[in-house]
């Protein structure tokens, strides 16, 4: 290289060098210790919630009045990707989905014009609609979930020492906020006896005036005096039950007390809307959210201790228990890497030992800690934490930073041992290698560009895979030519001196020559064989090796989803939550055991979106010790659901997956305006998905209609006894469910005050309802009009702004990306067969991996122009540059085999080393090709030059192949980056192999050499 040889200043300044060699290690260690950890990398989840309440509306009404309103507003959102809707009766949650390259920076101001067109639109919604309600911290990752129990205590008390936890809590230094969750509603109930207040000819609606006008909190003036201004306070607080069954009330002359005409008592929203337990035991949650860029390791040792303290301080009965913690999840990441760091190191020193010398593979050795240093320090200058992505992308790193040290430290043993000096030796690294290695370092950073920049959700996600791996490659290119040198002239013996020829003359290096002479006399035999199996590993990768998007995470969580029929009670659902805890109750697997009746769970995962409320759903998480206790309970609970335990619910048991949140793995959306007809396509195409081998637990993802009690009333008559439907509404809802009277302010809590009639027992039948007209007369409810059943749909479901109906499934025995790609194919001729205005969409992993693909392909030109250019800088010509592009697919061939052999899916994480592939070879070939025009240049003939640079090159890119290949055998046990770690160890293996031999071969092909030809000027 022109540029200033690096080697020889580090050689001839070796104070200087030994002293930023001490440095670079003091900083890395203190880097490393100082970074920040955690679980996943920082990412933006580009969803909101948005959500209205309309009590008493039917799910049509809903969403002709409500949610088609809000939605047309939030299609005018830039950066607008999709709306997602749920419309029950009474309630609708539109859940707003942003494109996954919006950039983040943008998403806050995007979620600010969302709750700021709703904010508008509030105001011409029908009256009575509560809402919208905008829900921005929907994205918000829990780093730890805790429950306060007490069996026995009300939970009302429970839920004011759990406020007092999180008021402590708060301080921890690490917390970016404490959120209290799964809170009861409290509730006063005013039980009125019917019959007595009939009796007196008493007004509903009167005690209500009366009760509300007895606890109004309005300013009473203010009187000033001669010295302070003395404001005037009316008592006027029924905060106290007590005192408000003692609540006088005028009737007629005479005065009675609340508590003669009904029962006033302290209670909780009834019926519940969403309930959680931990072992059984009602719960208040905690929900812990770390802030951005904190160290999780020293973050939950801060906060295990809080919970011991707080445990120590409770009162005896209750409980504060853990249920979710990332600190264990960060520690296992974390010691995992360590370990396999130290394998690494190991391997890579033990290969360097065996082929180099031991004090060679010392210095090698020593390169690996040192580039892993600065690494270190760059991660904590630009704010790269030590995460799932990072570590993994270190552990990469190390099977591919050993390159450079070993091709400089084998060049200085080849030239000591031609009887060059040591410190000749070491400088002349640089005029041969540097420029071939750093070129090829950049074409190795280049093929990772799309994941770096990926502007999509999976590229937030794993984008510092190339931050990573482009610090870990540059530094260590750096080590090599000036780290390495001196430590080579340091501590590398004194070599006998050989003759530079008798160097390649041993019986191992005249087997190779005569191996690659004869690829190159049979070069079109060999180029062909070798395109041959490049088109048949194209051809299996297509039709025969599995798909997946992400793998499955080895997380000890259980989720086991319950779904009863659409429409039912969450006393129903709870009751079958209840067998399953006692199931779970009795295994010795089970860890912690937290149950969500009524909705999701609050987000633990980053991949684990909440699920909506829904009386009808509930999740159970229990988590194991290990994968394997994991892997116990999930037979165990599939053994009862197999015996049919369960037959009111569709109990679905899984694990947590990584990635993007893909709740079915199989999904398919039928998009139409009409119901009847999503059924009748929905139950074609459910059949169909059945009927697959790899499939179960297929389903419609809604189908039931639920009964309603229609009052068809006779207006003539209702106006006779002065009554309005209005009347009629408003008494029923008194008798049913309860009317709000008022708010009363019990120290931090303001508490709704509800009014309903007072129940015997059981279920209040329609033919005992009776009303009152403003007469004072009993009606029966049967004199208005006739009862009768009507069955409406209990959900509807829309997709921008159009209904549709989702069919799912799982998968067994497959990818679900192959049986998805299957079924679409066998349902051509339902989809040809579709009425207009009706389509079949795909969804589940074939959608996402979609969305992540198409972000990486858009990039794919970019990294392929990048990679052309830095080969071009380096060979300095069209031939060379062909050369050396031309042996970038050849890693395909030994990632399908590795893939087959092994068993392992392709899928996004394998994708990512199928592209890094690409620039390890052409890094190996760029050294090659070098070494031609070197002898070339030396005065060799052609057809020797390039027989000879395959034999001299042999030993260097056969030895950082294997490093790699055994480097990246720990990687294997990983269920996040195994498929990564076999498609680099066939690729890496098998492409270095053909690579040695194919590119012979390619340039006497190309070249037409002949064995007394000369090579072309500037071939290479």
């Amino acid at each position: 290289m022109s540029f200033p040889n690096l080697s020889a200043l580090a050689v001839r300044e070796r104070a200087v060098t030994l002293f930023f060699i001490i440095l670079s290690v003091l900083a890395g260690v203190y880097a490393f210790v100082s970074l920040g950890r955690a679980e996943d990398p920082a990412f933006t989840v580009r969803v909101m919630m948005v959500s209205a309440v309309w009590p008493g509306a039917t799910a049509e009404e809903m969403q002709s009045q409500v949610v088609d309103r809000l939605e047309k507003r939030i299609q005018e959102v830039e950066y607008l990707y999709k709306i997602e809707t749920t419309v029950r009766p009474g309630r609708a949650d539109l859940q707003v989905e942003f494109q996954d390259y919006t950039p983040s920076e943008k998403v806050p101001d995007l979620f600010y014009e969302v709750r700021k067109r709703m904010s508008d639109e509030t105001g011409r919604l029908p009256r009575g609609v509560i809402g919208p309600i905008v829900n921005d911290d929907f994205a918000d990752v829990y780093f730890s979930l805790m429950a306060v129990t007490a069996p026995g205590l009300p939970m009302r008390e429970l839920t004011r020492e759990a406020e007092a936890i999180r008021d402590r809590l708060q301080r921890v230094p690490g917390l970016h906020k404490a959120i209290l969750l799964a809170e009861r509603p409290e509730r006063v109930f005013i039980d009125f006896d019917m019959a007595r207040l009939n009796q007196l000819g008493i007004s509903p609606q009167a005690v209500f005036d009366a009760i509300d006008a007895s606890n109004q909190l309005i300013p009473a003036g203010a009187l000033d005096l001669d010295g302070p201004r003395a404001h005037l306070r009316v008592d006027a607080n029924l905060s106290d039950p007590e005192r408000l069954a003692a609540l006088p009330l005028r009737i007629g002359q005479r005065l009675i007390r609340l508590g003669d005409i009904a029962t006033v008592r302290q209670g909780y929203e009834d019926p519940p809307s969403y309930l959680v337990r931990a072992r059984g035991e009602d719960a208040v949650l905690l929900g812990v959210v770390m802030a951005k860029g904190e160290n999780g390791l020293a973050f939950g040792q801060r906060l295990a201790e809080f919970v011991a303290a707080e445990q120590a301080r409770l009162p005896l009965g209750m409980e504060l228990s853990v249920l979710t913690n990332q600190t264990d999840a960060i520690a296992q990441a974390v010691d995992l890497f360590q370990i396999k760091f130290l394998v690494a190191v190991a391997v890579v020193m033990g290969v360097s030992m065996l082929a180099i010398g031991w004090r060679a593979g010392l210095v090698v050795g020593i390169a690996v800690p040192l580039t892993l240093g600065l690494t270190f320090l760059l991660m904590k200058l630009t704010h790269v934490n030590l995460d799932r992505i990072t570590l993994g992308a270190l552990i990469i790193a190390l099977g591919l930073l050993v390159d450079d040290a070993i091709i400089a430290i084998e060049m200085m043993i080849v030239k000591m041992e031609e009887g060059w000096d040591r410190v000749r030796a070491a400088t002349h690294a640089w005029n041969v290698t540097a420029a071939p290695m750093l070129f090829g370092t950049l074409v190795t950073v280049a093929g990772f560009v799309p994941i770096g920049f990926a502007q999509s959700g999976v590229g937030e996600y794993a984008g510092n895979i190339f931050w990573v791996l482009a610090y870990a490659l540059i530094v260590s290119w750096l080590v090599a030519v000036t780290f390495t040198p001196y430590l080579g002239v340091k501590m590398l013996p004194n070599y006998a001196k050989h003759d530079s020829g008798s160097l390649y003359q041993t019986p191992m290096y005249r087997r190779l020559r005569a191996l690659i002479t004869a690829c190159v006399r049979y070069r079109k035999t060999v180029v062909l064989g070798t395109v041959g199996l490049l088109a048949l590993s194209v051809l299996l990768m297509a039709q025969v090796v599995q798909k997946q998007f992400f793998p499955g995470s080895d997380r000890p969580e259980v989720l086991i989803s319950v779904n009863l029929p659409q429409g039912s009670s969450i006393h129903a659902t709870d009751a079958t939550v209840r067998r399953l805890e006692a199931i779970l109750a009795d295994m010795p697997e089970v860890r912690t055991l937290s149950s969500y009746v009524g909705a999701g769970a609050p987000r633990f995962f980053i991949s684990a979106n909440p699920e909506q409320p829904d009386t009808a759903f509930a999740k159970l998480i229990a988590i194991g010790y290990d994968e394997a206790t994991r892997d116990r309970i999930i037979d165990a609970l599939h053994a009862h659901i197999d015996a049919g335990e369960f037959p009111e619910a569709r109990v679905r048991v899984t694990r947590l997956l990584f990635g993007p949140p893909v709740p079915w793995p199989v999904s398919f959306r039928i998009v139409g305006p009409d119901p009847a007809e999503l059924r009748r396509i929905g139950n074609e195409l459910r059949v169909l998905m059945e009927a697959h081998p790899n499939t179960f637990n297929t389903h419609l993802d809604w189908d039931e209609r639920a009964p309603v009690l229609h009052l068809n009333t006779d207006l003539d008559r209702l106006r006779l006894m002065g009554l309005t439907p209005r009347d009629v509404a408003q008494q029923l809802q008194f008798q049913l469910d309860g009317v709000p009277v008022t708010e009363v302010r019990q120290d931090i809590r303001t508490v709704q005050v509800r009014a309903r009639a007072e129940r015997a027992g059981g279920v209040l039948l329609p033919e005992r309802i009776e009303l009152r007209t403003p007469e004072g007369r009993t009606v029966a409810l049967s004199q208005l009009g006739e009862i009768e059943v009507r069955y409406e749909d209990p959900v509807i479901k829309r997709y921008n702004r159009e209904r549709f109906l989702a069919v799912h499934t799982d998968v067994a025995g497959a990818q679900p990306p192959d049986v998805s790609n299957a079924l679409w194919r066998q349902m051509a001729d339902l989809r040809a067969s579709l009425p207009p205005g009706y389509r079949i969409d795909v969804g589940g992993t074939v959608e996402a991996s979609g969305k992540a693909d198409r972000s990486i392909q858009k990039l794919q030109p970019v990294m392929v122009a990048l990679m052309l250019i830095f080969v071009m800088l380096q060979m300095r010509s069209f031939a060379g540059t062909f050369m050396v592009v031309a042996t970038a697919p050849l890693g395909l061939i030994g990632a399908v085999l590795a893939l087959l052999l092994f068993n392992q899916p392709f899928g996004f994480v394998a994708l990512l080393g199928l592209i890094g592939l690409a620039g390890i070879l052409m890094r190996n070939t760029m050294i090659l090709t070098q070494q031609v025009q070197d002898n070339f240049d030396a005065g060799m003939a052609a057809w020797p030059a390039v027989v000879e640079a395959a034999v001299q090159r042999a030993r260097p890119v056969i030895l950082t192949a294997l490093a790699a290949v055994l480097a990246f055998v720990p990687l294997t046990f990983d269920l996040f980056w195994g498929p990564l770690a076999y498609v680099l160890i066939g690729g890496v293996a098998v492409g270095t192999v053909i690579t040695l031999l194919f590119v012979p071969a390619l340039y006497a092909l190309w070249f037409r050499l002949d064995e007394s030809a000369s090579l072309p000027a500037g071939a290479a």
